[in-house]
């Protein structure tokens, strides 16, 4: 790979895991449109080592705090409020990996495509408009119930659908529910953790059975560039999250999916 093709991919990554607007359909533009080679999967490895890295380092507190709720409440059979939103955290994530094993080769070669990035663009666009419009917002993360966890891994499964954006259509379903936009937030890049890292380590196994030869410059610059641009993206989008609303995103998407559909024209 090129430096920059790099620098951007590694960018792209680190800014669109946690935005809603799908780092999969980022990822796979460069190729399908621009002509660029295909990244391979030792720098997804990487990107992905990255993005896990900083939402881990910036929800440090809340990661441990949870962490430990959950050991010592398991080991004392019991459920407090930070053990029970880390065993929503789990059961959110159950849908999405069963649904990765038994479709992830059917996706692979059937919905890796620009179209498909398009319509999903706009299509869950609009969708994440109208939670953001009709939800009641009325809900925080005290009041997430393990019914409302499910619903949202249900809906977290649908992003394997490249353009979809696991963040955005997990948000979509806590605004639906009527969470308030922070509290949906939080839940979903909490959520991201054992997902992506499971996702990591299928790559890593992958990696490991091609046997291929890695270049480690490479390697580390976009795990380093993924990690910063994803920290800086969690910060920011928090911080405007109630200021600027969904709308901007939702704009955006719908204006990416248009290009594409005028390019495939």
């Amino acid at each position: 790979m090129e430096l920059w093709h790099i620098v951007v991919l590694a960018i792209i990554q680190g800014l669109t895991e946690f935005l809603p607007i799908s780092s999969s359909a980022h990822l796979i533009l460069p190729s399908e449109v621009l002509g660029w080679p295909d990244q391979g999967l030792a720098f997804d490895v990487a990107v992905h080592v990255g993005t896990l890295a900083a939402v881990v380092w910036y929800f440090r507190k809340d990661v441990g705090q949870l962490s430990s709720a959950w050991v010592r409440d398991t080991l004392n059979r019991r459920v407090g409020q930070d053990s029970g939103l880390a065993w929503a955290i789990i059961a959110a994530t159950i849908p999405a990996g069963l649904a990765g094993i038994v479709f992830n080769d059917l996706i692979e070669a059937h919905l890796r495509s620009s179209l498909v990035i398009a319509v999903s663009t706009i299509g869950f666009g609009l969708v994440l408009w109208w939670s953001d419009a009709a939800g009641r917002r009325a809900r925080g993360l005290g009041q997430l119930a393990m019914k409302d966890a499910v619903i949202i891994g249900l809906a977290q499964a649908l992003a394997l659908i490249p353009g979809t954006s696991r963040s955005g259509i997990t948000m979509t379903a806590a605004l639906f529910l009527g969470f308030d936009r922070e509290s949906a937030a939080r839940f979903s890049f909490l959520l991201s953790i054992p997902l992506i890292t499971a996702a990591g380590l299928l790559k890593t196994l992958e990696l490991i059975e091609q046997g291929a030869g890695a270049d480690w410059a490479s390697i580390g610059l976009g795990a380093l560039l993924s990690f910063i641009s994803a920290v800086v993206c969690i910060h920011l989008f928090l911080k405007f999250l109630e200021r600027l609303g969904l709308m901007p995103y939702v704009i955006y998407r719908l204006l990416l999916g248009v290009l594409l559909l005028f390019l495939l024209w």
